[in-house]
């Protein structure tokens, strides 16, 4: 595999134990990254499946045929979001899908390539795009948008304490001239938040790099509508996995499979039901890494599988 690519898939093996049902199936992992999780199922599966991979990263579709070439199983892959699911196993002639996979984590490959501009840790272009070919680059979200939209991105997407201080610095900042490196933001944030504040708890631009990346490439607010999506396009028995990994994804992924697991989603106080509401799911699990896999890659630590089953 091309080494640039190197990327440690989280809850490998319990993700691909929850999804796989039929070994001759068709599975789709809308993530694909570096194929870490599609190879693992694939060495599951008989040469009659099928595992669609699809991936808005053009590196990381690379990095995935390669991962993937001596899979004895059939594989397609596609460059676009998963917000596009629909669509896209419409234009493969694919009604229902065996399993699917969601990992909504940023590669490991993403996040120390400096010129991404992902890191907070490395100096890079203000970028954070998944997709290259994206008109709207962290650049645009620093210098661009207001000061009232910083600080609410800020604090909505990064769950920032030092929200309001942190977009009023980045707003002083740019009056002296447009910010386009990872470096200088990075230095505007720690301006902002206070030195006692700063000492304990994760890096001070952590929060604020996730809230940018998350506005840069929409990554909520396609969430609920892609996750309904693969649950009608799954098959009868057919299962779905999502592996999140900050609050705000989870919240979602843990609300959509709970609602699709209902038989009505009428208020209590509604004396008969109006809905018409059909339960899709059974037996929703939430699984967390062992204490073993985050020793071994600190990554996973903030990392959650919830898996369910179509009725």
């Amino acid at each position: 595999m091309n080494k640039a690519f190197a990327h440690k898939s989280v809850l490998m093996d319990e993700t691909v134990e929850a999804v796989l049902s039929d070994p001759k199936g068709i599975y789709v992992d809308c993530t694909l990254g570096g194929g870490g999780h599609s190879a693992a199922l694939a060495r599951q599966l008989k040469h009659e499946a099928l595992i669609v991979g699809i991936d808005q990263d053009e590196q990381a579709l690379a990095a995935a045929k390669e991962k993937l070439s001596g899979a004895i199983c059939r594989t397609v892959f596609v460059k676009g979001n998963f917000a596009d699911i629909g669509g896209i196993l419409d234009n493969l002639e694919i009604k229902y899908a065996d399993g699917i996979i969601f990992d909504l984590g940023v590669s490991s490959y993403q996040l120390d390539t400096p010129e991404r501009g992902f890191s907070y840790m490395h100096d890079g272009p203000l970028d954070m795009r998944m997709d290259k070919s994206s008109a709207v680059t962290a650049e645009t979200v620093v210098n661009e948008y207001s000061q009232e939209r910083l600080y609410k991105i800020i604090k909505d997407y990064g769950e920032e304490r030092w929200a309001k201080r942190i977009a009023e610095f980045i707003a002083l900042e740019r009056l002296g001239g447009r910010l386009t490196s990872t470096k200088q933001l990075v230095e505007a944030i720690k301006k902002a938040i206070p030195k006692g504040a700063r000492r304990d708890g994760p890096h001070p631009a952590k929060r604020t790099f996730q809230a940018i990346r998350i506005e840069v490439n929409r990554e909520l607010e396609i969430l609920q509508e892609a996750f309904n999506e693969a649950i009608h396009r799954l098959k009868a028995g057919g299962n779905i996995a999502i592996i999140t990994f900050h609050s705000l994804e989870d919240r979602i992924a843990k609300k959509t499979l709970a609602e699709a697991a209902r038989s009505c989603l009428c208020p209590a106080t509604m004396p008969v039901c109006t809905c018409n509401h059909r339960k899709l799911l059974k037996n929703i699990r939430s699984i967390k890494p062992s204490d073993a896999e985050i020793k071994a890659n600190p990554r996973a630590r903030s990392a959650r599988l919830r898996t369910a089953v179509k009725i």
